[in-house]
């Protein structure tokens, strides 16, 4: 069996079980989503938990649509 040594915790917007590296952030499976600081704040709303990098994108694109931006 292997054991991960970051918490496996559930993505607040879908529920899928992430790998959290809030301690090692630029490991992070989230930081490959490159959010402005609009976007951090939009989703900040919402949300309060971690994300899997799906539901960032998935909210990235909602907020960029929502605001007419290409």
């Amino acid at each position: 069996m292997i054991h991960s040594k970051h918490e496996i915790i559930a993505c607040d917007r879908c529920g899928t079980g992430i790998e959290c590296k809030a301690n090692s952030y630029t490991k992070c499976q989230c930081s490959v989503v490159q959010l402005t600081l609009n976007e951090v704040q939009y989703i900040s709303e919402n949300y309060e938990g971690c994300m899997c990098a799906n539901c960032l994108m998935a909210l990235q694109q909602e907020y960029r649509d929502a605001m007419g931006i290409v």
